[in-house]
């Protein structure tokens, strides 16, 4: 499943009151670690294991609202969402810690 971009507050809302987990990558264009692990995140959401997990980004910059409303300190920042809660997270491009907060979203299937 591609990763998509989250383009309002609405829609993350939205999201939250769904019963799908999800992980959201905060990140920045400025942010040169978010796009190093960018590429991790996208293979990590094509993964035929992961399917059943959705895969969104949040642009910090563009969307503060969003950002304020989460807490969001540090980029990137990977978040666990699920039945409106947060689960975990993971602060920083640490490609064998996004797999593993990759896995137990998993288990939340």
């Amino acid at each position: 499943m591609p990763v998509k971009a989250i383009e309002s507050l609405k829609e993350f809302q939205d999201l939250l009151n769904g019963e799908q987990p999800f992980i959201v990558d905060f990140w920045a264009t400025w942010c040169g670690p978010c796009r190093v692990i960018s590429p991790v995140f996208e293979k990590l959401s094509d993964d035929a294991a992961n399917e059943g997990i959705a895969f969104y980004k949040v642009d910090v910059d563009t969307q503060e609202e969003i950002s304020q409303e989460v807490g969001i300190r540090a980029m990137p920042t990977f978040i666990i969402f699920h039945k409106g809660n947060k689960v975990n997270e993971l602060v920083g491009a640490n490609p064998a810690g996004l797999t593993n907060l990759v896995s137990e979203a998993g288990k939340l299937l």
